[in-house]
C-alpha cells in the first residue's frame, strides 16, 4: 500500500505505509494539527475520544495512537458497542465464569481482561443505553471488573480509546449520556474532519487505493486522467474515507487498462446529498445550503442539527457564525 506522509514537507504519492491499517495524514492543515496532537497525546495513558463523521477513519486512527503508545507491543482490541445486545453487554465486556447463565459451558475473559496491559477500542461508544453506561462508568473509574456469575474482582489496566459519530455534549443535555461518563472517556479529544474538508487529499487517497485494489484484483489500474480526477474533486463525498474507497475499488473492478476515467466511477450526483441548486456552487456555499436546510428541518434544535450532520455542536456553532447563519 501507499501512503502520503504528513510531516517534512510534499512527500511523494508513492511513499511506502506500514500496514493496511497505516493513518492517512494528508497535507491539510486540519489533519496536520490532528497528527501532531497524536504525537504528543499517544505515549500517555490518557483515555482519548474520537469523533468525526461516518466513514473518516476513526478506528484507523485509534490504531495510529495505539501503535505511537507504550502499549504497541500488545494488540488493540476492539468492541463495537452498536453491535452488543444489552443482554450480553456485561458478558462481553467483562466476562463470565461457568454456569453464570445457560450455554456458559466455561470461563470466558472479557474484553477488559483481554486487552490488559494494552488498549481497548470502544467504537459507537454513543450507542450505550444510559443503564449499562453506569456499568462502563464503575469499571473505568475502579480499573476492576467482575466476571458475571463471580464476586471476586479483577484488576485491569487499560488504555481506552472511545469513538462516535455522536454529538455526546448533546446527549448529556438531552439525558441520554451521563455527564461524568463523558469526562472520564473525554481526556483528549479527537476530532476528524470530513474528506469535503480535506479535498487537497482526495487525489491521493484515491491513488492510493488504486494501487491497493490493482494489486488485489491483478489488474493495471495506476492512473488516474483528468475527467477522473475532476469527477473525485467535485463530488461531496457524504460517505468521506470510506465511500472513496468503495468507489475506486468498484472502478479498478471494471477498469479495462491503466487509466482510470470519469465513465468508472459510479457516484451519486452532488443534489442527492446536498440540499438545493449547488450547479456552479463552492464548497461554502453547499455546507451553509446544508445547514440552512438542516435548522429548517429540525426547527431551530441546534443539538439535533448537530446529530443529524454528524458534527459537534461547537463546530455547528462555529460554521453559524461563519455563515452568518
Amino acid at each position: 500500500d501507499t501512503l502520503l506522509k504528513a510531516s517534512g514537507g510534499r512527500k511523494s504519492r508513492n511513499a511506502a505505509a506500514d500496514d493496511d491499517n497505516s493513518m492517512y495524514w494528508g497535507e491539510s492543515n486540519a489533519m496536520l494539527a490532528l497528527k501532531s496532537l497524536v504525537e504528543r497525546i499517544a505515549p500517555t495513558d490518557a483515555n482519548v475520544l474520537i469523533t468525526g463523521e461516518n466513514g473518516t477513519g476513526k478506528e484507523v486512527l485509534a490504531r495510529a495512537v495505539h501503535r505511537r503508545s507504550a502499549r504497541h507491543s500488545r494488540p488493540m482490541l476492539s468492541v463495537d458497542m452498536g453491535s452488543v445486545t444489552e443482554t450480553l453487554f456485561e458478558s462481553e465486556l467483562f466476562g463470565h465464569v461457568k454456569g453464570a447463565f445457560t450455554n456458559a459451558s466455561a470461563d470466558r475473559a472479557g474484553k477488559f481482561e483481554a486487552a490488559d496491559g494494552s488498549t481497548l477500542f470502544m467504537d459507537e461508544i454513543g450507542n450505550l443505553p444510559p443503564y449499562l453506561q453506569s456499568k462502563l462508568l464503575t469499571a473505568i473509574q475502579n480499573r476492576k471488573i467482575v466476571r458475571v456469575g463471580s464476586n471476586k474482582p479483577v484488576d485491569v489496566d487499560i488504555r481506552l480509546i472511545c469513538a462516535t459519530n455522536c454529538d455526546l455534549q448533546a446527549m448529556v443535555a438531552d439525558g441520554r449520556f451521563r455527564q461524568d461518563l463523558l469526562y472520564r472517556i473525554n481526556t483528549i479529544h479527537l476530532e476528524i474532519p470530513p474528506l469535503r474538508q480535506r479535498k487537497d487529499d482526495i487525489v491521493p487517497l484515491a491513488e492510493m487505493f488504486m494501487k491497493r485494489f490493482s494489486e488485489k484484483y491483478k489488474r493495471e489500474a495506476s492512473e488516474l486522467d483528468g475527467s477522473a480526477r475532476d469527477k473525485l474533486m467535485s463530488h461531496y463525498w457524504p460517505g468521506n474515507i470510506r465511500e472513496l474507497e468503495h468507489a475506486v475499488e468498484k472502478a479498478v473492478i471494471i477498469s479495462d487498462g491503466p487509466v482510470l476515467r470519469a465513465s468508472h466511477f459510479e457516484l451519486p450526483k452532488v443534489e442527492a446529498s446536498v440540499p438545493g441548486d449547488v450547479a456552479g456552487a463552492t464548497l461554502e456555499d453547499m455546507e451553509r445550503q446544508m445547514i440552512t436546510a438542516a435548522v429548517n428541518d429540525c426547527h431551530g434544535n441546534l443539538s439535533a442539527v448537530a446529530s443529524r450532520l454528524g458534527i459537534t455542536r461547537q463546530t455547528l456553532y462555529n460554521k453559524m457564525k461563519k455563515f452568518g447563519l
